[in-house]
């Protein structure tokens, strides 16, 4: 209890820090849009994907980027706040340690949500539209939340390990470009075979495929179970790796 307690007010702390600096959610959730817009009203007109709606299709995919592009912060954060001498100053506190870690986790799971909710709100003006019921949305929103967790765990091993403040936000770069070859833009199908195989047997594949499936109100078939064991695996093995190079850091 006492670790959730502390936990709690720690994560208080870093929310009032976003709350005083909402540049923020704004810096993560402007480039996802940018590329909606960019996708939607540029390049959308010379894309097939044999769906009614480009907006519909391509949503999934710019949600998984918004993700990637919010946890980056996380790391950044988590890097300033080791420089600052704040973490030697809450173990010298009868604080537990796991919960200076899962403040940074639970903050970037709600500002990640919060720049989600943004991005929506701009496909719906756009002409999102999902027939999708409760129990659907809530399941986006599962999958959502334990991507989230498996790339904040993730974005805390730069944030332990990084030399600079750049460094600790640049390993997000590559979570950022990985949805362009996968099948949040385009089918697969259209794709030459080595891109394609890559394509449907990378994360992001199936993770997207699960989302649009779900926000359709379909089936989702097998699509779901390999987006749960990728987001289960990248969790357990990014969590494992977090608190190894917390423990040589706090060591």
């Amino acid at each position: 209890m006492t670790a959730i307690a502390d936990t709690r007010i720690l994560t208080g702390r870093s929310l009032r820090h976003i709350s005083r600096s909402p540049d923020t959610i704004i810096t993560t959730a402007l480039m996802p849009v940018a590329f909606l817009l960019l996708f939607v009203y540029v390049l959308g007109g010379a894309i097939e994907t044999g769906t009614g709606s480009y907006v519909t299709y391509l949503l999934p995919g710019i949600l998984v980027i918004t993700i990637a592009s919010s946890v980056s912060y996380t790391a950044f954060r988590l890097f300033l706040d080791l420089q600052s001498g704040i973490f030697e100053r809450f173990h010298s506190m009868p604080v537990s340690r796991p919960s200076v870690l899962w403040a940074h986790v639970v903050t970037s799971l709600v500002a990640t949500f919060v720049s989600l909710a943004a991005v929506v709100a701009v496909a719906l003006v756009m002409g999102f539209r999902s027939s999708a019921g409760l129990g659907a949305w809530l399941g986006v929103i599962g999958i959502l939340a334990l991507l989230t967790l498996a790339l904040t765990w993730l974005a805390v091993i730069p944030g332990l390990t990084a030399t600079s403040a750049d460094g600790a936000s640049a390993f997000a770069y590559p979570l950022i470009l990985l949805p362009f070859v996968s099948s949040a833009f385009v089918p697969t199908e259209s794709m030459p075979g080595p891109v394609r195989w890559f394509a449907e047997h990378q994360p992001v594949t199936a993770i997207v495929d699960s989302v649009r499936a779900l926000l359709a109100g379909g089936s989702v078939g097998s699509d779901l179970w390999i987006a749960l064991a990728w987001c289960v695996g990248m969790l357990a093995v990014a969590y494992a790796f977090a608190m190894a190079a917390y423990r040589r850091r706090v060591a």
